[in-house]
């Protein structure tokens, strides 16, 4: 029997096609033993810690302020910066911009008590929120975190290994892997590529839609649970 596992870094309140791939897989892989991702030369910002919401009509950046952490520093090791007032910032900011959306309330029941939850490690935390989030949205699957496999090797050669470690039989590639993956590699250790090719679809005011937000904003308009027979993907 197939089994298809999904890897990804535990990214910060992601977007709707990071839970897609939560949706397919069988088995999730939290990629948290790997270097902490850089947006530029020194700078802390990446996906892990940070996510666009919409602000003002515009998709603009919401930050999880983190500890600065030597080059080469791992995802697992990375500390929330809790003498910024970022959770009380986040708040007023949903408040703020989504206090007219149709699920406000309903969105906010569940994202306070997430935004606010006590957790000083950042992979900690951000598995924490999509672990609830996915089972809020009607996802169930087996979720594993790297750091808890042995494995071995880089880039491709990695992703086998944490595969194979997860009892997988195919790996569920996002749409920006092609630059970076050899898939000669997975055939070679019999085991099948599948491409995720997950493409959003507007939800709530097709007027006011924006593609790539955060899954704070489908909760904020839509929020139906992910394994309806929607049109998200």
């Amino acid at each position: 029997m197939s089994r298809l596992v999904a890897i990804h870094q535990p990214n910060f309140f992601p977007w709707l096609g990071f839970f897609d791939k939560i949706r397919r897989a069988d088995s999730f892989v939290f990629l948290d033993d790997v270097s902490y991702p850089r947006s530029g030369s020194g700078s802390m910002g990446s996906w892990s810690n940070r996510v666009r919401l919409n602000i003002q009509s515009e998709a603009r950046w919401v930050t999880c302020p983190i500890k600065r952490m030597p080059l080469g520093s791992l995802i697992k090791d990375a500390e929330i910066d809790d003498t910024q007032p970022w959770r009380t910032k986040l708040i007023k900011t949903l408040e703020a911009n989504y206090r007219r959306a149709p699920n406000f309330r309903s969105a906010m029941d569940v994202l306070s008590p997430l935004v606010t939850y006590r957790e000083h490690n950042l992979a900690d935390y951000n598995i924490h929120v999509i672990k609830t989030l996915a089972d809020h949205l009607g996802l169930s699957c087996t979720f594993v975190r790297q750091s808890e496999l042995p494995h071995h090797g880089e880039a491709t050669e990695l992703l086998i290994s944490i595969l194979q470690c997860a009892g997988g039989t195919a790996y569920l590639a996002g749409g920006g892997a092609a630059g970076y993956q050899d898939d000669a590699l997975f055939a070679h250790a019999g085991l099948d590529l599948v491409y995720q090719n997950f493409k959003p679809s507007s939800y709530g005011d097709a007027r006011n839609f924006i593609a790539g937000l955060s899954v704070i904003d489908y909760l904020m308009h839509d929020g139906r649970p992910l394994g309806e027979a929607t049109t998200h993907g």
